[in-house]
């Protein structure tokens, strides 16, 4: 296919053998992991986890991606549409409170073929960059219960710099309207979120300004009881970061942040305990549940 599935609308030819564009991925689904996963939202955990699926590619160059061996490097095993559909079934079988679908956009026609068309016994998340395109995302209408987006930026100088994304605020904002659209306001049960839209955004170190525009977009823009925003603490450096990017948030400036949230009247939703921003988090990407 030429594709044209997220904002980068590069063009790229990509086929079952043939990897392109941005992502740098084939048309069929590759995978690092798949593995019921406790450190997501609890609304999306549950007693045993969220039955979360691990997409390799991504089109954001994000610096400091904590999934940057299959983000960005490439790892993970190709397999078949009716293969992700087994998986999905034995997450399941696991006890899966959710299938959390981790950066699978550069995916969208071979995971709808997993779906089908039938309704799953759990949520369907998408779980994304929140740099999407609206076209991509109507695909998905009435396949994907909870939409959970990253609003990474607010401001055009971070997004760019940090992300190669100078577009992303527009596009994600876009992107977050149409997720809501398809939704409607969060509806909960017995704890869990079965429908609704979940805005995650990681503050980063040094940036503190862009994480107030953040928070001042989505409490203007969404009522309460409309949307569910997690504020994360979890920035991890990477290997050859530099600047802000070279060292954790500190804990005067997520104090900040959380104040400013509570302010704006953001209350519904998730803060980190700090103890979060730990390698440890991380998944081990070894192709287990593959």
């Amino acid at each position: 296919m030429i594709c044209h599935l997220c904002p980068r609308d590069c063009g790229a030819e990509r086929t079952e053998t043939k990897a392109g564009g941005v992502c740098a991925m084939p048309t069929g689904p590759v995978l690092a992991r798949a593995m019921l996963h406790s450190w997501e939202e609890p609304c999306l955990v549950g007693e045993k986890g969220a039955g979360a699926v691990f997409f390799s590619g991504c089109s954001l160059r994000c610096r400091f991606c904590q999934n940057g061996s299959i983000s960005q490097e490439g790892f993970g095993k190709a397999v078949t549409p009716e293969r992700l559909r087994e998986i999905f079934r034995e997450l399941i079988a696991d006890g899966a409170a959710c299938l959390d679908l981790v950066t699978p956009t550069h995916f969208t026609p071979a995971v709808l073929e997993a779906l089908g068309t039938g309704p799953w016994p759990v949520p369907v998340v998408w779980n994304c960059g929140g740099y999407e395109s609206v076209e991509t995302l109507r695909l998905l209408e009435g396949r994907v219960q909870v939409y959970l987006p990253d609003l990474k930026y607010a401001l055009e100088e971070p997004a760019a710099r940090c992300s190669g994304a100078g577009d992303y605020f527009p596009r994600a904002r876009a992107a977050v309207l149409e997720m809501f659209r398809q939704t409607g306001p969060y509806r909960m049960e017995a704890g869990l979120l079965r429908s609704g839209v979940l805005i995650r955004h990681l503050q980063l170190p040094g940036e503190l300004e862009n994480t107030r525009r953040v928070i001042d977009w989505v409490a203007e823009t969404f009522r309460p009881g409309e949307v569910l925003f997690s504020l994360m603490s979890q920035y991890t450096p990477q290997p050859g970061a530099e600047g802000n990017l070279a060292r954790q948030l500190t804990r005067a400036e997520y104090r900040a942040a959380v104040q400013y949230m509570e302010n704006c009247g953001l209350t519904e939703g998730y803060t980190q305990e700090r103890t979060s921003a730990r390698e440890e988090y991380t998944p081990a990407f070894d192709l287990r549940g593959v």
